[in-house]
């Protein structure tokens, strides 16, 4: 066979990417994967794994603190932003390695180069031709532009691991994930942080008690979250910038973050030559099998803009595999997916969120909640609290949702992430018997509903 045929190639060297050319290469097909960047994508190198480093970081701010309560005397700590960013690096470059040898270690042919669609089943990589019996589009996301006055003055998330000076003021514009935990990391560090928030609360989409208590905490910190406006421009001033808000407001600020989401990444890859029609967002269409309108053209992760997190990537590439080179027998249900948003503290959810429910069920929906201060902070002196909330359907007593905000909250819902996509009902929570004192036990215990 040619160097050049595949039966299978790969644009995007990301999670789903990864995941798929491994896989599909373990089951004996010809594979190459091609990537012009590190390798590992969003995920590995500007998303999940370098905020959760330094979300790690952020919090040792709080504990020096909170130690005192604790009989500790940690004297003065101080933090050094230079030694942070040089260990995530060296951290990073570890991770990129381990994936080329995973890919290696697989058979399939890492390929250094942009690639773009040349037709039907062709990839060209760095005037190369390449033929494929499938073609995989696995390009991520990007940064989603702001079109203001003074645009090209503000960074987005991808720069904030390694901004050469550690900023007193950061202004953070956005309400998402991404825009919350760098808010609330950069609190953490030190950092004199406003975020600016065009609706009345943060993390859209998630429940509305979770949205409540975080956006409390998140100001109990120190966050300053200014709600109903927007960035009308950013200009230089006379120390550092200044960011001018829709309600007339004026922010100074040294840095200037806009982290308002991420679009599919899928220009000038060919697609619109080959006939796929890409939505307004730029995301590709495609089906249940991850297929396009192209006969053996398939997209998978961010790029389809279903739902934008590394494990759904990844689970779609298995799902992927399996069909093209298995027996095809594996789904994804999108309706049970956790998620969890590393802000101090931490949010996590699983299911349906109380308005979805009521909508489905209407008044069947019970609703058990619990808003509590935790046993560490019973001594650390820290106000912190934490939320805990169950979404029951009355008629079936089958648990919906499950939501919480507090400290290793994305920890304590994998777990009930696993009775939630086996149906579990709330008399098999109540049948639970609770680790004591946790607060995971909290979920177990609530017995009277709210509503």
């Amino acid at each position: 066979m040619d160097e050049t045929s595949w039966d299978l190639f790969v644009i995007g060297a990301g999670s789903g990417g990864v995941r798929a050319a491994r896989m599909a290469a373990q089951r004996g097909a010809r594979v190459a994967i091609a990537e012009p960047g590190a390798l590992g994508g969003t995920c590995v190198n500007v998303g999940c794994i370098p905020k959760k480093l330094y979300s790690f970081a952020a919090g040792y701010g709080a504990a020096f603190e909170q130690s005192r309560g604790y009989g500790w005397d940690p004297g003065t700590p101080a933090f050094d932003w230079a030694a942070l960013k040089a260990a995530r690096a060296r951290e990073i470059a570890r991770l990129n390695a381990v994936y080329e040898q995973l890919l290696r270690g697989a058979g399939a042919t890492l390929l250094r180069g942009r690639a773009r669609l040349a037709g039907p089943g062709q990839v060209e990589v760095d005037g190369v031709r390449h033929t494929a019996r499938h073609v995989l589009v696995a390009t991520g996301a990007r940064p989603a532009a702001l079109e203001i006055p003074g645009r090209e003055l503000a960074l987005s998330s991808d720069a904030m691991f390694d901004l050469p000076v550690f900023p007193r003021r950061l202004v953070v514009v956005g309400a998402g994930y991404i825009a919350c935990e760098f808010a609330s990391i950069f609190r953490g560090l030190g950092a004199q942080v406003t975020q600016v928030l065009r609706g009345d609360q943060v993390l859209r989409g998630f429940d509305e008690d979770l949205r409540r208590f975080l956006g409390h905490e998140l100001r109990r910190q120190g966050v300053d979250l200014r709600s109903g406006c927007t960035p009308v421009a950013i200009e230089r001033g006379a120390d550092g910038l200044v960011v001018g808000l829709s309600d007339g407001t004026r922010l100074p600020a040294d840095t200037v973050l806009l982290a308002t989401g991420r679009v599919p990444n899928s220009a000038g890859l060919g697609l619109e030559a080959l006939g796929v029609a890409l939505r307004a967002n730029g995301a590709i269409p495609v089906d249940e099998h991850f297929q396009t309108a192209v006969p053996g053209l398939h997209a998978l992760g961010d790029v389809i803009g279903r739902v934008q997190l590394t494990p759904v990537a990844i689970a779609e590439a298995m799902v992927l595999v399996d069909r093209l080179f298995g027996r095809g027998g594996r789904r994804l249900d999108y309706t049970q997916i956790p998620t969890a948003v590393f802000t101090h503290p931490s949010v996590a959810s699983v299911g349906l969120t109380e308005a979805q429910a009521r909508e489905r069920h209407g008044d069947a929906v019970r609703i058990y909640r619990s808003e509590f201060r935790p046993l560490r902070h019973t001594l650390s002196g820290d106000g912190e609290r934490t939320l805990v909330k169950l979404v029951v359907d009355g008629a079936s007593d089958r648990v919906l949702g499950l939501h919480m905000v507090g400290e290793e909250a994305g920890e304590i819902v994998q777990g009930f992430a696993v009775a939630l996509s086996a149906g579990a009902t709330k008399a098999q929570f109540d049948a639970t018997v609770g680790i004591h004192p946790t607060v995971a036990e909290e979920f177990v215990t609530l017995r009277e509903p709210v509503a």
